[in-house]
């Protein structure tokens, strides 16, 4: 038994290297504080349950052996394998467990401090056994919950957890181990030929190769020369322009690396350029609304990648629980009706975001963006644009040192601008400055990426909640505040049917969108991986297809 796109017959050995742009100055990825290798969350950690990335939203037991659930969900209970270890070969305990949910719900990332206030009690309830009771009804918490990664108590006692940063190397249950690191440089993770589960029917065909390593670079440009040169041998592209027509060097002609195009049908997600409504400039949804038409997106995605690849035309797009075209219809009418008053134009008579004619100058757009900036109070004055007190219109706009591709976007994006009458400030930091301020909402634009699952639930709160407005941290990068939003994220977690389920999605779809809080570019819906010939990944591909492009669980080495 295995998990479905899974090879439980894949030889173990070789290493996959990567890269990424940017650096790091600590290895806890738990924390608010600091900046972290991004995989080091799923590679280096387990939790009670593990996912299966072929449905929606299915756990399987991994560090627990079996899981029951009250009647009504209002309580869960595991009992942890009696195998279970952490790698310096200590025993987990259900201790290790209570330990963990309380840190990391208290001190810990703000994105675990929802579910946390959710639980009334946490108790032992036997010597391997541990029931957590909540304090209100939420179908998916016994799931949720089940996902926490779990920590070693004993090597935090007399640390402070919250401020941990480079010098501490995390003791985990998790098949990988953080071998190796410079900061800012590269992290190897080696797998540990002890590692407890390997006879868990759930982990075979998976952590399969013998070393994970991620280089960090300055930018995508010096990234790409090394993988050119092999110090790289899995690379995942984004852009389709590139990967027709600079995917021609000596490795890839003599098959020594492989172009592998991966499908899958998650939705799209969210990328683009958020507008923070913190700040004054972007509180008026009509300025959001010129500013997404001087973005002249037919013209950049041409420019960009050939106009080969699709924007992104909602949160959920690219599944069937993004929003439909036209008006709302049915269930999701019903659900959007008693906020009326609050939605804006478009969530219920249907909206679709600003088309371009394609040509550099796009007059019809620019001409429609000053229109709007005129009803919410600004004119054009010596070719500026300028507010009531006569000061000029601008704002900021917040990059990551290395994003090579959002800066060519922005220079075309400013260009635009400059023929609505407004210049703004363009300022780059490095990826730990840029954490910073991203976690404490210290900017007026920046770029950003939310991805969806076909299973939204209580990770909705965190992304577009309102207690997100003052807390520092969530995803809720933009400021909003809507009760419409909150609502149908409850709905959504309180479905009883799969059709009530797809409206509430698509009913938060549409109030996010009309929002007008982000300005999307296009979408990836395929992956495009070049790697090394001897990488190796399931003829099965999950409905998460792309996932097994960027986390290599299931990957394996192949020598012959």
């Amino acid at each position: 038994m295995s998990l479905p796109y899974a090879n439980p017959d894949a030889p173990k050995g070789g290493r996959i290297v990567t890269g990424e742009v940017g650096g790091f100055d600590s290895l806890n990825p738990h924390i608010a504080k600091g900046s972290t290798p991004w995989q080091l969350r799923f590679l280096a950690y387990e939790s009670l349950m593990g996912r299966n990335w072929d449905e929606p939203f299915s756990l399987y037991g991994l560090l627990a052996e079996s899981i029951e659930v009250g009647e009504n969900r209002d309580w869960v209970e595991f009992v942890l394998r009696e195998e279970a270890a952490f790698s310096d070969g200590t025993p987990l305990t259900v201790e290790d467990v209570m330990w963990s949910y309380e840190t990391l719900g208290t001190i810990g990332h703000p994105r675990y401090h929802g579910a946390w206030n959710k639980i009334a009690s946490m108790e032992q309830t036997g010597p391997r056994s541990i029931r957590f009771t909540f304090n209100e009804v939420d179908p998916e918490m016994a799931l949720l919950i089940g996902m926490r990664p779990i920590l070693k108590k004993a090597q935090w006692e007399g640390k402070d957890f919250a401020a941990s940063g480079i010098d501490e190397v995390p003791i985990t249950t998790a098949p990988y181990m953080i071998d190796d690191y410079e900061a800012g440089r590269f992290v190897s993770l080696k797998r540990n030929p002890d590692y407890w589960g390997q006879n868990v029917n759930f982990m075979r065909g998976q952590a399969n190769l013998d070393e994970i390593r991620m280089e960090f670079y300055g930018d995508g440009t010096a990234m790409f020369e090394a993988f050119k040169a092999g110090a790289l041998n899995s690379s995942r592209e984004f852009n389709v322009e590139k990967w027709d027509t600079q995917y021609d060097f000596p490795a890839i002609d003599s098959g020594d690396v492989v172009k592998s195009v991966i499908p899958h049908e998650r939705p799209s997600g969210m990328t683009g350029f958020v507008m923070n409504t913190r700040r004054d400039v972007f509180k008026d949804w009509r300025v959001r609304d010129a500013m997404m038409h001087a973005f002249n997106f037919e013209f950049i995605n041409e420019t960009m990648t050939g106009s080969k690849q699709p924007r992104i035309s909602s949160y959920f797009s690219n599944s069937v629980l993004g929003m439909a075209d036209g008006p709302a219809e049915g269930r999701v009418r019903d659900l959007l009706e008693p906020f009326a008053s609050e939605l804006l134009p478009g969530a219920l008579d249907g909206y679709a975001l600003p088309v371009s004619d394609g040509t550099e100058r796009n007059r019809g757009n620019i001409r429609a963006a000053i229109d709007l900036m005129e009803e919410a109070g600004y004119t054009i004055a010596d070719g500026k644009m300028v507010g009531p007190d006569g000061a000029p219109f601008t704002f900021e706009i917040l990059l990551q040192q290395g994003s090579s591709e959002e800066q060519s976007i922005i220079d075309l994006y400013t260009q635009s601008l400059e023929r609505v009458g407004i210049t703004p400030t363009i300022t780059t930091t490095d990826s730990a400055q840029f954490k910073e301020r991203t976690t404490n909402y210290d900017f007026d634009m920046s770029f950003n990426r939310w991805g969806m699952s076909l299973s939204p639930g209580n990770e909705q709160k965190l992304y577009w909640g309102c207690e997100g407005v003052e807390a520092p941290g969530t995803r809720n990068w933009m400021g909003m505040c809507s009760p419409a939003a909150e609502a149908m994220i409850d709905e959504i977690l309180n479905s009883q049917s799969r059709d009530d389920f797809i409206a509430a999605t698509r009913a938060l779809d549409r109030v996010l969108t009309t929002g007008r809080y982000v300005i999307p570019i296009y979408q990836w819906n395929i992956s495009r991986i070049a790697h090394a010939k001897q990488l190796k990944y399931p003829e099965a591909i999950p409905i998460y297809g792309d996932w097994i492009g960027w986390q290599p669980d299931v990957w394996w080495w192949d020598e012959e």
